[in-house]
């Protein structure tokens, strides 16, 4: 066996299923005129309302200058608010706008039709996460 091998490798089979599940997720979220980032960034905000960029970004495993030109864009198209904060000006705060928050509901339906298209059950896709999850909690941090 060599560790060489294209099969062997974990790396592969997760960088290919995830570009094959964010191609899965564009026609769905062309309709709310979203990257697969952005949607990223409106889920969490959808969760939390407001959330600092530095607390954004360790949900997302994304660092301030990914984030910034994503935020950027995001404020931009009204969906979301950046604003300093009162107390400390180097923290940045991110907020729904009323528009951002009007989306959820053209979001709540993509979820389910992702489900649908990948043709997995509830439980493997629940094992899926809990293990995807798992090695993020692993390497994630290096």
């Amino acid at each position: 066996m060599s560790l060489l091998k294209l099969e062997n490798q974990v790396c592969f089979p997760l960088y290919a299923a995830s570009r094959q599940i964010t191609a899965l997720y564009r026609p769905l979220l062309e309709e709310l005129d979203l990257t697969y980032p952005q949607y990223l960034v409106m889920m969490v905000l959808w969760e939390h309302s407001v959330i600092t960029v530095k607390a954004l970004g360790e949900l997302l495993f994304l660092d301030s200058g990914t984030l910034t030109p994503l935020l950027k864009r995001l404020e931009e198209k009204g969906m979301v608010k950046r604003t300093r904060d009162e107390q400390d000006e180097r923290v940045v705060n991110i907020a729904l706008t009323p528009v951002g928050k009007k989306m959820e509901k053209s979001a709540e339906k993509i979820p389910a039709q992702l489900a649908c298209e990948m043709d997995m059950s509830e439980k493997e896709l629940k094992q899926l996460r809990a293990t995807l999850h798992k090695l993020l909690n692993k390497v994630g941090h290096i």
